[in-house]
């Protein structure tokens, strides 16, 4: 006769026990469907999209524990789905990239965090797995995990760069600046920038003439500050992960921070059977 083991939930209970996530999950699934209806009445479909993106989005935490087996832990879970509804409803549709400077440096610095902890984790399952032959040090874990979240943001600026040339979207916000140097400047075609300072408007002439002030108070910097700025935020949230996992590894898994971050595998059912 077969017995599960009593100290080891099953899958299916170790999945569902979540009511904090589902709580969250139920709350930001109706206020993403309040939009999209909202979208649909005013028949702005691209906006109605994202709502749609961000409802599938909404779905992958739990997707990817019953797919590969793993547990998400409950505070990583809920943190993902803000995150999702930071990114696609607060700031692609509410406008908070614009209305609030500050909401996309935080969105990617969050984004460096989560990131080296998906990518610790991704290491620290295999380097738990007692039928592997092979154990990493906390270093080594640490600097894969900030390698994993720099890359991942990297990619992503890739995406947003793509985006901006093939669609004209702007995802790379443009900045406003009021001194530039460069060599394009420089009157003899050598390599000498040449600086222009105290700039206070910008005016853009067309191939048929026509000529236009952007009124905008300085110069427009196209994406290169925006996209410096997104990968130096990535990388403080991704030192700053990857700094708390080496010393949760050193200190063989001892500490209540770092395991709120951590991925674990779910114990198969199969092995917490026994004959008697």
């Amino acid at each position: 006769m077969k017995h599960v083991h009593p100290d080891r939930p099953r899958l299916r209970d170790q999945v569902k026990a979540k009511p904090g996530v589902t709580i969250v999950y139920v709350t930001l699934r109706a206020l993403v469907i309040l939009a999209l209806v909202a979208q649909i009445l005013h028949r702005n479909y691209e906006n109605v999209f994202l709502c749609v993106l961000t409802l599938i989005l909404f779905t992958l935490p739990s997707f990817i524990e019953r797919a590969i087996r793993i547990d998400i832990p409950d505070t990583l879970e809920i943190i993902i789905l803000l995150f999702i509804f930071a990114a696609e409803i607060l700031g692609e549709i509410r406008a908070y990239y614009i209305q609030y400077p500050g909401w996309d440096t935080m969105l990617h610095t969050l984004n460096g965090f989560l990131c080296a902890a998906i990518g610790f984790s991704l290491l620290d399952i295999l380097n738990r797995n007692e039928r592997l032959k092979f154990s990493l040090t906390p270093a080594y874990l640490s600097i894969v995990a900030f390698c994993f979240s720099m890359t991942i943001g990297v990619l992503w600026e890739f995406f947003e760069f793509f985006m901006d040339q093939t669609f004209l979207l702007d995802m790379q916000k443009d900045t406003v600046v009021h001194s530039i140097g460069s060599v394009m400047l420089d009157p003899a075609g050598g390599n000498v920038p040449v600086s222009i300072k105290n700039i206070t408007d910008v005016i853009v002439v067309t191939s048929d003439g026509a000529q236009r002030s952007l009124g905008l108070g300085g110069y427009l910097d196209v994406g290169i500050i925006d996209t410096m700025k997104d990968l130096l935020v990535n990388f403080i949230g991704a030192v700053v992960f990857s700094t708390i996992g080496y010393f949760y590894v050193k200190n063989r898994g001892k500490g209540k921070f770092a395991p709120q971050f951590i991925p674990t595998v779910v114990p198969d059912e199969d092995s917490d059977l026994h004959q008697d």
